[in-house]
């Protein structure tokens, strides 16, 4: 347990010392946000309407720019070769890392949420809402990245090429996560929307450090 933890605070401790790629993410988000209002026009409610999947797709893109930093400084430093031959499991070793990048990348962008919320004209009900998926969905979308990144990491410029790899994964949790706030005229609609995004959360919690430890010790040989 030490090990585990040890691990998410080295990570902490790294993303601490760079500091600028989470601010950067956190201003990427905002910008991609607050630009969507001049493009749609000063129809509050269409813009209410469609606030939820302008901040889902802005969590995402952010998520994105942010992936890059996932094992790559690792694998430049020679990092990844200690952990895969470290006493504890690579797969707990990855999961660590998830638990740290997602505090670092996905966590700032949530924090961000109420400031681009009101941006867009989303009331404080609504808002929550939105607030509590992103919460649920988010570890998803970071797990998909992870296994992009673990791909790509021995490919120059695979920064590049991970984004189209992830993005097929990301679509379902993008579209549940959307869904989940809907105020159609489905009954229970957007409730098993939500139930859908917390499914794919956990299967993703679940499978992705094995997906990923493979990656990277097929990247390694």
């Amino acid at each position: 347990m030490r090990a585990f933890l040890a691990v998410i605070k080295r990570d902490l401790k790294l993303a601490t010392r760079i500091g600028g790629d989470a601010l950067t993410v956190v201003l990427f988000f905002l910008m991609v946000g607050a630009i969507m209002p001049f493009a749609i026009g000063p129809d509050k409610e269409l813009l209410s309407q469609l606030a939820p999947a302008i901040i889902w797709i802005s969590a995402l893109l952010s998520l994105l720019l942010a992936l890059d930093r996932l094992f790559r400084n690792d694998h430049e430093d020679g990092s990844l070769i200690a952990m895969r031959q470290a006493g504890l499991p690579l797969e707990l070793i990855i999961f660590a890392k998830l638990i740290a990048h997602w505090l670092t990348s996905a966590l700032p962008l949530i924090l961000a949420t109420p400031l681009l919320a009101i941006l867009l004209n989303l009331d404080f009900a609504q808002s929550i809402k939105v607030i509590l998926t992103l919460l649920i969905g988010t570890p998803a979308l970071v797990c998909f990245g992870a296994i992009g990144a673990a791909v790509t990491v021995t490919i120059k410029r695979g920064g590049l090429i991970a984004p189209i790899l992830i993005l097929p994964l990301s679509i379902p949790t993008l579209i549940f996560g959307v869904s989940a706030l809907s105020t159609g005229a489905i009954s229970g609609a957007s409730y098993a929307a939500f139930l859908f995004l917390a499914a794919i959360t956990l299967l993703s919690l679940v499978f992705t450090p094995f997906a990923t430890a493979l990656a990277l010790k097929m990247g390694a040989d």
